[in-house]
This record gives C-alpha cells, structure tokens and sequence, in this order.
C-alpha cells in the first residue's frame, strides 16, 4: 500500500499547479476523482496540456459545472471525500455553489486545497498572470540571470510547481492529518507569489549578513562564483560545476591543472578573472570527457544532460527515476522503500460511475467518524 491509499480527493480539472499536485497526490497513493469540463466547454486542450504523464493514476470525469443535475452529483461526491483540490480564480467556485463554505457544510471534515497566483485576498487576487509575473513579484525572478540581460524565466518549475503545487500538497496533507484528530477541516490557500517569496528564504538571511546582493550573477549561488555555475565545453555541451566547499574546490582547481596557490578561492573581487580561466579550460574538452576526468573525485562536476539524455544516465537508470516507456516519464518521488511505483494511464468514467465507486465508505473516512 501506498501512504495514501484510502484518501479520496475530488481534483477540479485545471491547468499548473493543481495538475501537478494531482499527479503527485496520486502518485502517493491517493484515490482521485479528476473532473474535467465536458467536450463542449474545451476539455480536449486541457487533457492535451497536462497529457498522460501529469493525469496520470486518476479517472477523468466529464462534468459541467453549470449544469444544476451535474453540480448536485458533485456535491453528493465531495460528501464521501476526505479534500477537494481546485485552481479557479477567486469567486469562481463561490458562484457556482461549490465553494469552501458550500463543501464543508456538507462534510465537516472536507480539506478543501486552492491555488492561484495571487492568492485568494489582496489587491491582486481578481487578476489574471502566470507563472512569470507571480516570480516577479515575489524577488525570485530579478535573481534568475546576470547583470547584462534580462532575466530568464525557469520553466514553470519554480512558481507553478514549486511555489504553488508543492505548497498546496503540503498544506493539504498537514490539514488532512489535523482533521482526523479534531473532526474539521481546512482551507488551504496556496499563492504562487507566497510560495516563490519563501522559497527565497535563504537569500533574505544572507543579506542582512552582506552574502547577498541585487546584482544577478555576482553572487555565490546565482552563478557569480567561478565554482558554482556553468561552463560550455569544446563540444558546444556544458558542465555543471558545484565546488562550494573548500576541499571540493581544491579538486576542482587539481582536475584543472592548477593549484589553489595560484587561484584561491577567495576573495570575491577575483571572481571576474577567474570566471575567463576556468572557461578557457573547460574548452579544451568535451562535456563527456570531462565527467570521466573528474569522475570519481570530490570537484562536484556533473554533465548538463538533455531531458533526453537523462533516463539513459547509469544512476538515474539504475534508481529507475525515469520510468521505461512509453511514454518515458518521471517516475514518482519521493519513494518509500527501494523501488517507485508507477501508477497506471488515467482513465474515464462518468459521474455516475465515479459515485458508485466510492458508494462503500471506508475505515475512517469522514461518512462513519463521529
């Protein structure tokens, strides 16, 4: 069994965030219900945007939330569930009927999950944006570049999935563990611009201490030091260098032919110059050239893999991170034991078949708890 086997979720079909936690929620062991907007009201383009990998170990269910018949069956299948988990705007849910308030009148017990961008109060709630403007205003995004141009926005990992998906995964199962010992649940409130801000605790503390400053790529993790960035190789691939500790970068600069003596590792006005020696060197091989020279020593230096190239490194197939296809996909994390295990390909059902399934309540669920 998985860690959540037994949790019913009902999963409001969108795009982002709330399709990444899904898929985790899922992964975990969850037993999801994914309502998805009928055919006429644009479920194909979300289907082929999250695909089968991001939908996968759920049932997709084609509802239309404005229809009265189908909102009164939602409302009967969030009864029997333990959260809901949705990513309108703010009101959107409230004037359909399907708010927080409205579920959990109905079950006391009901988590109810949302994640937007700006948050469910504030100036900007009512707004529209994705995940590059909710990096902007939380300072994440200035960090993300150099001081010669603009920044460069990272994917949608870090708003999307990291500020927005992985808080409302963690506020869920924190509200979920609270509602089984006092019988109520929560409302989760997972902004993007929240998370993306706390995930840049580290560098708020630095800066009162003068380790950090508003200059991007002058500092010690923004690709400021010479030991902690990347370099292009004769081959036109790259090398991840991450040398942070003193030892780690004497084998560094050992694999480089060089020796500490002649370029220390400190001060920071020396950073610039060391910057062009260690490009000038890293060019006279190629990337894979490089991760055997420094294979097996202490300099931290990694190939710069492709999304193609990835599944086929030994480690990653040797812990099976990616899973074998196809489609060749992330396999779930973290695990809990030696191997992960792979859910199955989302499947459809209908509404009615949706309320069948979960008709028999289980040990513990809210439906028998008293």
């Amino acid at each position: 069994m998985k860690p959540l086997s037994g949790i019913r979720i009902v999963e409001f079909d969108g795009l982002g965030p709330v399709t990444f936690a899904g898929m985790m929620l899922a992964d975990l062991g969850a037993d999801i219900v994914r309502l998805t907007r009928a055919a006429s009201a644009g479920a194909a383009v979300f289907d082929q945007v999250g695909g089968e990998i991001l939908h996968r170990g759920r049932a997709a269910v084609p509802v239309d939330l404005k229809d009265k018949a189908d909102r009164v069956r939602i409302l009967d299948l969030v009864s029997r569930s333990d959260a809901v988990i949705e990513g309108f705007r703010p009101g959107v849910m409230e004037r359909l009927g399907l708010g927080p308030e409205a579920l959990q009148a109905q079950n006391p017990r009901l988590v109810y999950g949302r994640v937007t961008g700006w948050g469910q109060s504030g100036p900007l709630a009512s707004e529209v944006g994705h995940d590059i403007n909710y990096l902007a205003l939380s300072g994440a995004l200035h960090a993300l570049g150099d001081a010669e141009r603009p920044p460069r926005p990272p994917l949608n990992m870090l708003g999307d999935y990291g500020g927005g998906a992985m808080m409302l995964v963690t506020g869920l199962l924190a509200a979920l563990i609270e509602a089984r010992t006092t019988g109520h649940g929560r409302i989760v409130d997972a902004a993007m611009t929240d998370g993306s801000a706390l995930l840049t605790s580290l560098f708020h503390a630095f800066r009162p201490l003068g380790l950090w400053n508003d200059t991007p790529g002058t500092n010690l993790l923004d690709g400021g030091a010479p030991f902690y960035r990347c370099y292009r190789c004769r081959d036109g691939r790259f090398v991840a260098v991450g040398a942070l500790e003193p030892r780690f970068y004497a084998a560094l600069v050992e694999g480089l032919g060089l020796a500490t003596e002649e370029v220390p590792q400190f001060p920071v006005t020396q950073w610039p110059a060391l910057h062009g020696r260690f490009e000038a060197i890293f060019m006279t091989r190629d990337r894979d050239d490089w991760a055997t020279h420094f294979s097996g020593t202490e300099a931290c230096v990694t190939p710069v893999l492709t999304m193609a190239e990835a599944p086929l490194h030994p480690h990653n197939a040797a812990r099976d991170t990616f899973s074998a296809g196809p489609p060749i996909q992330p396999s779930p994390a973290p695990r809990f034991g030696k191997a992960a295990i792979m859910p199955g390909p989302g499947t459809r059902k209908t509404l009615d078949a949706a309320l069948s399934a979960w008709s028999v309540d289980r040990i513990g669920s809210s439906a028998d708890a008293s």
